[in-house]
């Protein structure tokens, strides 16, 4: 670790237990195990310590929330979608994820008939336009579904993913093989081999898990909250 990164980890921490000394119910988990080489599966293990957090504290709440701690979730937030869809349209998803002005998140991104990974196919930027087409064509307030996506952040139904975990792996297993062959027929086959083989985004394998386990609808809204 370097000095710069570690003193960047010290100031994010004493600003952590600043906003914990504030509030009650927070809780800081630090990791103390060695750091993969493959960005995302750290990232996974942060994730599903999260979820050993709700599952252990915050079980009976109704939902809870991932985000990325990044730029991409700095803006002020829009909170009017989210009050509409945890009104008006809860009983139309189990895990919503919002457009951003440029639907940036592709990784995560599983929708008809691009059902896996972009990051697997050499055709991989057909997603872009294509998720983008689909919500310019979708009504406000209408929800969008799919099989995966994050976008920066995402709100669950914790019934629904509290039995799920994130894996960074490729999970082919958790695909139904009509729709990877669907998806090789329009992106080419898909690569599995070097990197390839070894990681996928976690999101993919955490929302296919609640599909295949307890029937979550996943969902997109067209509009923006950040």
């Amino acid at each position: 670790m370097t000095q710069e990164l570690n003193i960047i980890l010290n100031i994010s921490l004493r600003i952590l237990k600043k906003y914990q000394s504030e509030r009650s119910n927070v809780t800081i988990s630090i990791n103390t195990d060695p750091v993969s080489k493959f960005r995302v599966h750290n990232i996974a293990k942060a994730r599903n310590q999260c979820l050993n957090i709700i599952r252990s504290k915050f079980v009976s709440f109704n939902y809870f929330i991932m985000i990325d701690c990044d730029d991409v979730s700095t803006p002020d937030v829009n909170l009017d979608p989210l009050k509409y869809y945890l009104t008006d349209g809860l009983d139309d998803w189990d895990g919503l994820t919002f457009n951003k002005e440029k639907y940036y998140d592709l990784w995560a991104l599983s929708k008809f008939p691009y059902s896996y990974s972009c990051m697997h196919f050499k055709d991989w930027k057909a997603w872009g336009p294509y998720i983008e087409k689909i919500i310019k064509n979708t009504a406000p307030w209408t929800l969008i579904p799919c099989l995966s996506a994050f976008n920066g952040f995402g709100i669950y139904k914790t019934d629904k993913f509290k039995n799920g975990f994130y894996d960074p792996s490729l999970r082919l297993d958790l695909l139904p093989k009509h729709l990877l062959a669907i998806n090789e027929k329009v992106a080419g086959p898909i690569l599995t081999k070097g990197k390839a083989g070894l990681i996928d985004c976690e999101h993919r394998s955490f929302h296919f898990m609640a599909i295949n386990q307890n029937g979550a609808r996943i969902r997109i809204a067209p509009e923006i909250i950040f």
